[in-house]
């Protein structure tokens, strides 16, 4: 016969504890977006699952993350640099970093009994900010997994594919950057918010104070804003008037600095225009948006995709290898997108030559019905689901 404690110790051996997953990186909301939509998809499988986001210490991380619910902690860190001052700067943060992850990574396991098990798994996302996570956590004996949604692989990424059991990509083109880690990439897609699941335009118009009479142009530089886009708006709405009677611009600034001024630039336009610094529903409010203008980073060119949005991407000029123009030739391959140069040196023929893509899309009802449906060929709805599920299969 058996004691009732030994009873209770097979059955907690039959029903393992449940795991602790660690994301780690950030420093854009390209990085973070993803992670939490596979952390609340990890939730679903296993609501008693012990999570925790390690991020960079920069605004839009926490941001983010605060109204997302999960613990995070702000690691220090700053990007590798050859010169000798930098470089010393690097490896001081590089050193701390490493020191509060192991620390806190070690007590959460503790606590929830995943040191004893091994039911823990750290995925790297990407940033500077996931090299010191994802190093403890192979350290505490966690699996690792990385996740990479743009088409060229970041240096931290590329660095840290060595350490992955998984490695879940959106393209499958960027398997090749991987090297001899190749074999273990998976093509996923790009986790979106649950919110793109069921987004509602009409939340979006209510809330924005639209008018649900017009069609919407929505223009947006992503979760940190643009300035050469915010800029180029104020050149492009005045020459929009004969739209006035039929379209509405809302404009995602994504920082107020300039706001007076570009109020005032933009006040002799004709078309009615919102601006607003920050908008946290991106699902609904492209629901609601018959046309987008924006980058073309990872997380934003599978957003067009998913709510079915033309897009006019304007990539970022500034990345040496150009992914974000990688990124939207995917949509425009697809017949769903336009790319229109951000050239720095000359923000009037940014601004010209988008007004005249503007004036084409704005008035030509069926092109754009053309390139809503070709973006849903291009979206991929599950992906955070297909992760989450293989993310929890690494725990032992």
């Amino acid at each position: 016969m058996f004691s009732v404690d030994e009873i209770k110790r097979q059955e907690e051996l039959k029903s393992p504890r449940p795991g602790c997953y660690f994301f780690a990186g950030g420093g854009t909301g390209g990085h973070i977006y993803p992670a939490i939509a596979i952390a609340r998809k990890i939730k679903r499988l296993e609501p008693e699952a012990a999570i925790l986001f390690f991020c960079s210490a920069r605004a839009i991380d926490s941001q983010i993350l605060a109204p997302s619910g999960f613990e995070y902690v702000a690691l220090p860190g700053r990007g590798f640099s050859a010169r000798p001052d930098k470089a010393a700067a690097f490896a001081f943060s590089l050193a701390k970093g490493y020191s509060i992850a192991k620390k806190k990574m070690r007590s959460v396991m503790h606590d929830a009994g995943c040191k004893e098990t091994r039911r823990a798994v750290v995925i790297g996302v990407g940033g500077f900010a996931s090299a010191t996570a994802v190093l403890a956590g192979r350290r505490a004996g966690a699996a690792v997994a990385m996740v990479n949604v743009d088409i060229v692989p970041g240096k931290a990424n590329r660095l840290l594919a060595a350490f992955a059991q998984k490695i879940f990509v959106q393209f499958a083109d960027t398997a090749e950057c991987f090297g001899k880690a190749k074999d273990r990439v998976v093509i996923a897609g790009c986790p979106l918010r649950a919110s793109f699941e069921s987004a509602d335009g009409a939340n979006a118009i209510a809330q924005l104070g639209l008018d649900a009479g017009k069609k919407t142009l929505v223009v947006t530089g992503a979760s940190s804003g643009s300035l050469n886009i915010n800029r180029a708006i104020a050149t492009v709405l005045r020459q929009l008037d004969a739209f006035a009677d039929a379209w509405q611009v809302v404009h995602l600034t994504g920082g107020a600095a300039d706001l007076r001024d570009r109020q005032a630039r933009c006040a002799s336009a004709k078309i009615a225009y919102h601006i607003v610094d920050y908008y946290d529903d991106m699902a609904s409010l492209l629901a609601a948006a018959d046309l987008v203008v924006g980058r073309s980073g990872a997380v934003s060119v599978a957003e067009y995709a998913a709510s079915q949005t033309p897009a006019i991407c304007l990539p970022y000029p500034y990345h040496k290898d150009r992914h974000q123009y990688l990124n939207a030739a995917k949509l425009v391959d697809a017949g769903a997108a336009l790319i229109v140069d951000d050239i720095p040196a000359d923000p009037d023929a940014t601004a010209n030559a988008l007004a005249e893509q503007l004036k084409t899309l704005m008035a030509d009802d069926n092109k754009r019905n053309q390139m809503a449906a070709a973006a849903a060929t291009a979206a991929n709805p599950t992906a955070a689901k297909k992760i989450a599920g293989q993310i929890v299969a690494l725990c032992d």
